[in-house]
């Protein structure tokens, strides 16, 4: 049986080096009937328990700590008595929203996740922040990779904790080894596949 990926957006606001921005979230929901992980708990835990609907709830990742990804994960935490992972070079951005809560479990390149039968591993991929992650499910074919990679090229960077030349290099060191036809999984907008994506990056 495959595996069974669910897909709520949430909308709120992006706030960063003193800049607000308008903007829809992708959350991935991954398990089966029973039990799932949610990747990116955004704006409002709400709909995203809606999409659990009522299966047990084994970890909240998330793939970085801008207040974006993760400003519903304490709330969703609460509401399911989950985890929430995260890896340990994005806790002074987690501490920003979340100043007397900690993450309950950190995320390192390598690491292996369990759900329904299903394994996905952790990437480490920063430059759109240090402690930036992708989750790849290699039993469908998926690489859910928060703000590392959109369709149409690396996140963004220029902002406080960034670099881009670091972004690109995770891209290439750590995803185009997948196969091509990997598809992307993205924290905002349309998903995509690593294939288009290397092509797209001869002109980075």
């Amino acid at each position: 049986m495959s595996t069974r990926v669910d897909h709520v957006v949430t909308s709120g606001i992006f706030s960063l080096d003193g800049e607000d921005f308008e903007v829809d979230n992708n959350i991935w929901i991954v398990g089966d009937d029973r039990e799932v992980i949610v990747i990116d708990a955004a704006h409002d835990h709400r709909p995203i328990l809606e999409g659990i609907a009522g299966r047990r709830v084994k970890g909240i990742i998330c793939t970085h700590a801008h207040n974006d990804h993760i400003n519903a994960a304490a709330e969703l935490a609460e509401a399911t008595d989950a985890p929430i992972w995260l890896h340990p070079d994005d806790t002074m951005l987690w501490e920003v929203v979340y100043p007397d809560r900690r993450v309950d479990a950190s995320l390192g390149d390598g690491q292996t996740l369990d759900v329904a039968g299903a394994r996905l591993n952790v990437l480490h991929t920063p430059g759109h922040s240090p402690g930036g992650v992708c989750l790849h499910l290699p039993s469908e074919q998926i690489v859910f990779s928060g703000d590392t990679l959109f369709n149409g090229g690396p996140g963004a960077t220029g902002r406080s904790f960034s670099d881009r030349s670091e972004l690109e290099e995770s891209i290439r060191r750590q995803l185009f080894g997948l196969p091509d036809a990997t598809e992307v999984r993205t924290g905002h907008g349309d998903s995509t596949t690593l294939g288009t994506e290397r092509l797209r990056s001869e002109d980075w």
